[in-house]
């Protein structure tokens, strides 16, 4: 049983990772539902991929951006970005965020399990950006725990970009830069009747392809976080809940109740018997 909330609005996109883009230099109403993780995706009621399923669609644009080969860095950078000028932009602001935030749970996680550390590894990506992957594992608490962010960018191979908008294949349009950045993690205790938990926030940018100038710019944020008993207990299913309202409400008291009942809806198995 899996218990889980959203923290990502959106009107058409149900438990995306990356949910409707907001334009910054228009009221574009269009939708991208696109992601390169492992969260599922609910389309409006009409249907925007009539010809490429889901699956495929995921492994399309998971391939097509992610096709660089990563390079190992001996030592952490300040910043991943290049050439950002200013650290007051978007890009630069959420880069700190979930390095901070990546420092804070990592911390959280070693002071719960009293002697293990986590290793970790930078890597770098040849067309932009790059990562830093850390993982605690065989400790007294925690069997295993990853937590990890990245903050990449470059140029979209037309692929992607079909996929994602699901355009025809005879719409050829230029490579389209992008920019990505998020932090993820899974966390297994050794306890069998201690919760996993698994969590992803990610921010996204698509500018116009290369052959339309002009077009405005798009960037959403997304993700979400779940909490999976093998054993449930009761307490800590309020707590984790309570925990996502506190947050959801800091902002829009309407998030939580709308949040939950994407996952609710999704995680839903209809038996037909």
């Amino acid at each position: 049983m899996t218990h889980s909330i959203v923290l990502s609005p959106s009107s058409s996109s149900c438990f995306s990772l990356f949910t409707s883009p907001n334009s910054t230099t228009s009221s574009s109403s269009s939708s991208w539902p696109i992601r390169t993780d492992t969260f599922p995706i609910s389309s409006s009621k009409s249907s925007r991929f009539p010809s490429i399923s889901r699956p495929q669609r995921r492994l399309m644009v998971q391939s097509a951006v992610s096709i660089e080969k990563e390079t190992p860095e001996a030592h952490r950078p300040d910043t991943f970005l290049r050439g950002e000028s200013s650290s007051s932009s978007v890009r630069a602001r959420f880069e700190k965020m979930i390095r901070d935030a990546q420092d804070t749970v990592c911390q959280a996680i070693e002071a719960a399990d009293g002697g293990a550390q986590f290793k970790e590894d930078v890597w770098s990506r040849p067309g932009g950006g790059g990562g830093i992957s850390r993982v605690l594992q065989d400790g007294a608490v925690w069997e295993k725990a990853g937590v990890n962010v990245s903050v990449v960018y470059g140029v979209m191979p037309p692929e992607a970009y079909r996929a994602a908008k699901a355009a025809s294949a005879d719409t050829k349009p230029g490579p389209v830069p992008f920019f990505a950045a998020g932090i993820s993690s899974v966390l297994h205790p050794k306890n069998p009747f201690a919760p996993t938990l698994h969590f992803n926030y990610r921010y996204f940018e698509t500018d116009a392809p290369q052959d339309t100038p002009g077009a405005p710019r798009q960037w959403w944020f997304g993700g979400g976080t779940d909490l999976t008993p093998a054993y449930i207990f009761e307490e800590d299913v309020k707590h984790f809940h309570t925990v996502q309202k506190s947050a959801c409400d800091k902002f829009e008291p309407t998030f939580y109740p709308k949040f939950k009942k994407w996952c609710d809806d999704y995680f839903y198995i209809k038996v037909c018997l």
